[in-house]
């Protein structure tokens, strides 16, 4: 018996120059997926930036991981009209629905890959496709509401409050959530049953990494917080770097920010001098700078799933997140792991804790390790994943 085929649909595939949470979970969920004896085909686009979108890849199918993974090419948009109708989004205009499709239509979308399911719909046990808020999700997802397995990634912002995301959330299959505060969001804004829905997350492997290396690689001798990932407003960096600017001018304490990812730094002149701005590195030396770290930063309030913040506790360094993100806030709380800050007083009051206190910093840290090593484990999140399928879309 052939084994059953799935497959993925995401606007980037992760690597490669591509860096995003969305992206990780589900190029992640569609590996142990394969591995697990699935047919596994993940849809992709030939695009690598988020700003951009531009097709830098080569079309065509390459196997990877064990799937077979298709590069379609992003359709030409008007960016005019797309960022026009984005920005009155943002600023919570309402704005009608034929400006909401003109939105969808306008963002990032792949003829050539709808045409790609329009042929091979029926032979897919499920088509699992996401972040919620992409054209290429919601035109998939509505071509083919029957097979499809939403994974959101459902954050607390302007566009989950569209019409055509109600639309959306009503007309698929079902949504496999990453944490409890993200489907209870969906069902807020949504009225989204459990019914329809499993908690799933990702799987994260266990690793070592030398808490000094990264430090005498680029020759801090300081105590560094680190961030990890995009930088841009959505995602808080701006305020990180107030925040810390603010911190050493208060209390004197040399202490740097350290930052991996992408993207434009937004900081003030003086605290540039005490950033180090190591842009990507490899999965290792990611690790080791979490493992170096006084505290892993997360000040995004729009996060369905803190991976990153996952990762640093396995790296046993404790997180010091925003208090407005229920997400990361509650893994803080399941994990003892972490803190968190409403405003500068808080973030100020936090930092200087874990500095002056290292035995505290350890205890959150060693907390951290053992819940993300017990809780996210591949072989636990996989048996979830499994049980979402089979609640969701049976055999």
């Amino acid at each position: 018996m052939p084994p059953d085929r799935i497959a993925f649909v995401c606007p980037r595939l992760a690597g490669e120059g591509a860096v995003g949470g969305a992206e990780t979970l589900l190029k992640n969920l569609a590996i142990h997926a394969a591995a697990r004896g699935f047919s596994v085909d993940f849809l992709t686009t030939c695009a690598q930036s988020h700003f951009t979108w531009e097709n830098t890849l080569p079309p065509g199918v390459k196997k990877m991981d064990g799937m077979n993974v298709h590069f379609f090419p992003v359709d030409a948009r008007d960016t005019g009209t797309f960022l026009r109708i984005q920005q009155s989004i943002d600023r919570g205009r309402p704005i009608p629905e034929s400006d909401e499709l003109l939105w969808l239509r306008n963002g990032v979308n792949s003829a050539a890959l709808l045409a790609h399911l329009d042929r091979h719909a029926d032979a897919y046990r499920a088509i699992l496709l996401g972040p919620y808020l992409f054209g290429l999700t919601w035109f998939t997802a509505l071509a083919h509401p029957r097979r499809s397995l939403l994974v959101p990634c459902l954050h607390d912002e302007p566009f989950a409050r569209l019409a055509c995301m109600k639309r959306l959330f009503a007309e698929t299959t079902g949504c496999l959530f990453n944490a409890q505060g993200e489907r209870e969001l969906a069902r807020e804004l949504f009225a989204c049953p459990d019914s329809k829905s499993r908690i799933v997350g990702m799987g994260l492997d266990p690793f070592e990494a030398d808490p000094a290396a990264f430090a005498r690689r680029h020759h801090l001798s300081a105590p560094y917080v680190l961030y990890s990932g995009r930088r841009e407003p959505l995602k808080g960096t701006p305020l990180i770097c107030d925040y810390l600017h603010t911190f050493r001018e208060r209390t004197g304490r040399d202490i740097k920010l350290v930052f991996t990812g992408s993207g434009t730094i937004d900081a003030p002149a003086a605290l540039w001098p005490h950033i180090l701005d190591a842009g990507f590195v490899s999965e290792h030396e990611k690790h080791e700078a979490m493992a170096g770290a006084t505290a892993f930063l997360h000040p995004s309030v729009n996060e369905s799933f803190g991976i990153v913040l996952l990762e640093a506790f396995l790296a046993r360094t404790p997180g010091l997140v925003h208090a407005k993100s229920r997400v990361l806030v509650s893994q803080c709380r399941a994990a003892g792991a972490g803190l968190w800050f409403r405003h500068y007083p808080d973030f100020e009051a936090q930092l200087l804790y874990l500095l002056d206190h290292p035995e505290a910093r350890a205890a959150l840290g060693r907390r951290g390790h053992d819940f993300v090593a017990r809780e996210y484990a591949w072989p636990a999140i996989e048996q979830k994943f499994l049980s979402a399928l089979d609640a969701l879309r049976p055999a």
